[in-house]
């Protein structure tokens, strides 16, 4: 039977190949980014993934960042190869299943509209929003995070629309932020794809896929979804133009041993 799904994805190392973060840090001509994350992580002081839109709205450093600085790093990020084909192919169905293709970041809206400008429609991309000041032109206020929880909200809100029950939804993630939400789309027997190899969430995460093209994510969806076999799926990608030339499949088993002595057990003996 032909069904419609809900594909929701990450932009930030999902769709791209860096961090807007970092990419907004080296336009500034300021360092240190990654540590400032890594503080507010260590406080808890934000959700994961909003620790960018805390620094815009607190840090000196960041405070100065306008609109026109996060419509130029997107148009400075790299995206991965092929979303655009992804989208279309997307768009017009795979074997008259229908897939609505959304991206739910925690980056600035700005940055992913920017990025993805002519390849995702606006309505389709769910970013940090602000509340800009007309005066000074500095941000005034979050009106919206996309991050932790707040991906889930978003998920939710689009599922509802779309009118879809819960095992109809697929998300692909690569972080920490999208653990909340990937949790959250597993309980409703779901499809959560890894883009990332991270501990974190390749333990929670029903697949994993390794490529510098978006394409990959189409794999498990072909193969769990639509219970494609291998030549299918090669043949799919070759009406397109592309042919796999790497496919291997890995099997990751995260182990950590502890001595006795490292538990401080004593042995004792019997005598």
């Amino acid at each position: 039977m032909k069904k419609q799904y809900l594909l929701a994805s990450d932009f930030d190392q999902t769709l791209s190949f860096n961090d807007s973060g970092i990419i907004l840090s080296e336009l500034l001509g300021t360092s240190g980014f990654p540590e400032k994350v890594a503080a507010l992580a260590r406080l808890n002081l934000v959700q994961q993934g909003a620790e960018l839109a805390y620094l815009l709205r607190h840090d000196p450093e960041y405070r100065r960042v306008r609109k026109a600085d996060l419509v130029e790093v997107g148009r400075r990020v790299r995206l991965k190869r092929n979303v655009r084909l992804l989208t279309t192919m997307l768009a017009e169905g795979i074997n008259g299943h229908r897939f609505e293709f959304y991206v739910i970041s925690a980056a600035p809206e700005e940055v992913v509209l920017a990025a993805l400008d002519g390849i995702v429609p606006a309505d389709h991309i769910v970013g940090t929003r602000f509340d800009w000041d007309a005066g000074s032109g500095e941000i005034a206020s979050v009106t919206r995070v996309a991050a932790g929880f707040g991906k889930v909200a978003a998920v939710e809100e689009r599922r509802l629309q779309l009118a879809l029950p819960r095992d109809q939804v697929v998300y692909v993630g690569d972080g920490q932020s999208d653990i909340p939400v990937m949790l959250h789309v597993n309980r409703g027997d779901g499809f959560t794809i890894a883009a990332s190899e991270a501990r974190e969430i390749a333990q929670i995460a029903k697949r994993t896929v390794i490529s510098d093209d978006v394409l990959s994510v189409l794999v498990p969806i072909l193969e769990e979804i639509l219970a494609w076999g291998p030549t299918q799926i090669r043949a799919l990608f070759e009406s397109q133009g592309l042919m796999i030339q790497e496919w291997d499949r890995v099997r990751t088993d995260w182990l950590t041993f502890r001595s006795d002595s490292e538990s401080g057990a004593n042995a004792v003996e019997e005598g």
